[in-house]
């Protein structure tokens, strides 16, 4: 699943909160349904977190901006 595009994951966590909105599902397929859209909005927010790095070691190249590998937990 970590591999999954964002938007196709935002799209999921989006319809996962229709379904719920609508009211229409027992408890337990509301809970099921929450901790099926917690899963998605961390990962979501995870890969803005790694965006926003990437950004940030772009923007501090100065003028030029140069593209560096990125390593998943690399803080800069």
């Amino acid at each position: 699943m970590a591999k999954e595009k964002f938007e196709d994951m935002l799209g999921k966590l989006e319809e996962i909160v229709r379904r719920m909105e609508t009211g229409e599902m027992t408890l337990e397929e509301s809970l099921k349904a929450f901790e099926e859209g917690i899963k998605f909005a961390r990962l979501c927010a995870a890969k803005l977190d790694e965006a926003q790095r990437r950004v940030d070691i772009l923007l501090k190249q100065g003028e030029e901006p140069a593209i560096l590998p990125f390593q998943e937990g690399e803080e800069q």
